[in-house]
């Protein structure tokens, strides 16, 4: 692969089965090269495999397919027009095809939608903007005025004078869509209870919701009127989804507060008095709640269908609501962009590397969407090997030969560190390692401690430093990744050990900075998005001051912890090569993260080079313009190039 094939890559996600079983809508997206932008339909198949999949939408954006209950009509979002800026609106289109009936005339995104049981209504989410937006002219503009904390959001922007609300609209189009909460507040994931009186939600709308980290179940009718909290507002529920016959509201559920990273568990509450929490997953200390998230818990009949992050992959599982042990629906070496579940029936959207993302019912493959990019590109299957780090644990990592492999030739290697740090790397499709690989480098990667996928006292090893809590960032998992690249060279001697290159980004970035200011044994590095400063991250971030809870203390409590922790307080130590990749509009670990560090090498004299990517932000090398992707890969290509080979 090169970097101008990203133009080229596609994949499906978000499939939905109609009631009745015979069909499932999914999503198909593309990358228009000409134009620079994601393209986006919505396609059918029969979950038989009885006729070729056909394409249903003919838009260039739709997604977000949704069934009505009776399976007639389908509703979905779309961004129709030549108008770059507007919002993606509401659609219900009759599933014989024919035109779709937009409902909605919104100057934000509609998202989330749900159908009530009648199919007579739609539920969905929506931004309530300030009246000053309505001012083209930004001089002009009114100040934005925050009096709390979550007042931006990464790949979102301003947050804090455009709040995500519960919306109503008829499915027919005979009235606008009647927006049903309001306030200083976030709501989403609406769902309607079984006899559509009411909408269920979920929400922080206690006094401190933006500086306490617990979040609420809350109803409010269906024809308006004050929302209510249903769950007892001591811990993080989410996502509810109701039982078929209205007892049990099924959520994903943490502890909440500064205590983190943790399990997401998926349980179930009354659904009534929101009281009996019973949680139904803690024996598989897995992660069941998948990053990317992919959506809510399914009912299928009295079990509860939802997604698991199991040693780099994403698994289906399913567990009965009375309690017992999970079972295991769908695994192997596959990482999920999507699932449905109905009536036993199973579909889901994922990919086993190195193919791109498909459709499966069953064990059924339906698609073949990825097969053109395949022909013609020598695409390179990860091979799985175990690395012993410094205090004897276990550390799972994955090695990808260059393309074109030549036995008893040597090349040169990258090891890649994954973000997070409570993320995985996994069995799917991922551009960067193909490109590397295509490019000629041996490509290492691996899930030390703090990341998903694994027992969650791995997850939180890296907690700290503190009493009772762990090391903190930058020891065991410095040496796991370490452990990693040792045990690769030594196994496959292919790998050249005078030419090694390290790179990641966002924490990945963190532990590319922290490495290259404590070892010098790799000749070229590539520090992404990262977080180098861990006292002015704690303000100038969406989320930094969150990172309490892996700290144990705010930063204005323990600076000297959070220098101590900070790549860039070890600048001095960095003589590595160093290539400092970063987004303008990263609000997650904002440009000021690179540009210290980029100062502070300057001033010492030493290699150092700053990419500045305008009008991007943190997700840029996932879902950055398709330009800006394909550069930010000839750049990197161009670092290593020079110094590795």
């Amino acid at each position: 692969m090169r970097p101008e094939d990203v133009y080229a890559l596609t994949g499906v996600s978000d499939p939905r089965l109609r009631p009745g079983g015979e069909e499932v809508a999914y999503v198909v997206w593309s990358i228009d090269r000409e134009a620079n932008e994601y393209r986006t339909s919505i396609w059918l198949a029969k979950t038989d495999g009885s006729e070729p999949p056909r394409r249903f939408t003919t838009g260039k954006q739709d997604g977000q397919p949704r069934w009505s209950p009776d399976g007639r009509k389908l509703a979905f979002v779309s961004k129709r027009g030549e108008d770059k800026d507007a919002a993606r609106q509401l659609y219900v289109m009759p599933a014989d095809g024919g035109e779709p009936l937009c409902l909605t005339d919104l100057k934000e995104d509609a998202t989330e939608a749900a159908w009530s049981p009648d199919g007579t209504r739609l539920a969905f989410t929506s931004r309530e903007r300030d009246p000053a937006y309505d001012e083209d002219d930004e001089r002009k503009r009114e100040p934005r005025r925050f009096t709390r904390l979550r007042f931006k959001l990464d790949g979102v922007g301003w947050t804090g004078d455009r709040r995500p609300h519960i919306f109503v609209v008829p499915a027919d189009g005979s009235a606008p869509a009647k927006q049903l909460t309001e306030g200083d507040f976030e709501d989403g994931s609406p769902t309607w209870t079984p006899d559509g009186k009411s909408i269920a939600f979920d929400s922080a709308r206690h006094d401190d919701w933006d500086i306490e980290l617990t979040a609420d179940i809350y109803l409010v009718p269906a024809d308006g009127g004050e929302p209510k909290r249903l769950t007892p507002g001591d811990s993080v529920h989410s996502t509810p989804s109701y039982s078929p016959e209205g007892k049990w509201l099924a959520v994903k559920w943490i502890p909440g507060q500064f205590d983190f990273p943790r399990h997401t568990q998926i349980g179930v509450v009354d659904a009534q008095s929101g009281d009996g929490r019973r949680l139904l997953t803690e024996s598989l200390d897995r992660q069941c709640d998948p990053y990317p998230q992919l959506r809510e818990p399914i009912w299928d009949g009295d079990s509860i269908v939802f997604g698991v992050e199991d040693h780099g992959n994403v698994h289906v599982y399913r567990v009965a609501a009375a309690g017992g042990e999970p079972e295991l629906l769908h695994g192997g070496d596959i990482v999920l962009s999507g699932f449905d579940a109905r009536d036993g029936v199973v579909a889901r959207t994922g990919s086993t590397a190195p193919g791109l993302s498909e459709l499966y019912v069953g064990d059924r493959k339906l698609t073949s969407v990825g097969d053109a990019f395949a022909e013609g590109r020598e695409l390179v299957a990860p091979e799985r090997f175990t690395a012993v780090s410094k205090d004897g644990s276990e550390v799972e990592a994955w090695i990808v030969r260059p393309a074109g492999f030549e036995e008893g030739k040597r090349y040169p290697v990258l090891l890649n560190i994954h973000g997070g740090p409570f993320t995985q790397y996994g069995n799917g499709f991922f551009d960067e390692f193909q490109v590397y690989a295509g490019a000629g480098y041996a490509v290492v990667y691996s899930n030390p401690r703090g990341s998903s996928g694994y027992s969650e006292d791995w997850g939180r090893a890296i907690r700290g430093p503190g009493e009772g809590l762990g090391p903190g960032w930058g020891t065991v998992d410095y040496e796991d990744v370490l452990a990693v690249m040792d045990t690769a060279l030594e196994q496959y001697a292919f790998c050249d050990p005078e030419r090694t290159g390290v790179m990641g980004g966002s924490y990945g970035g963190y532990m590319t900075s922290w490495i290259v200011g404590h070892t010098n044994r790799f000749q070229a590095a590539c520090s992404e998005r990262a977080v180098n400063s861990m006292v002015s991250m704690y303000g100038s971030s969406d989320i930094g001051w969150v990172f309490k809870g892996y700290h144990g203390e705010f930063v204005h409590d323990d600076v000297e912890q959070y220098l101590a922790m900070s790549p860039w307080t070890h600048a001095k130590q960095i003589e590595t090569p160093l290539l400092i990749l970063h987004s303008e509009q990263d609000l997650r670990c904002n440009i000021e993260q690179a540009e210290q560090l980029f100062t502070t090498l300057r001033l010492l004299k030493r290699e150092v080079e700053l990419v500045r990517f305008p009008a991007e932000g943190h997700e840029l090398s996932r879902s950055g313009s398709p330009i800006h992707r394909v550069r930010r890969f000839e750049i990197l290509l161009d670092w290593f190039d020079r110094h590795l080979k």
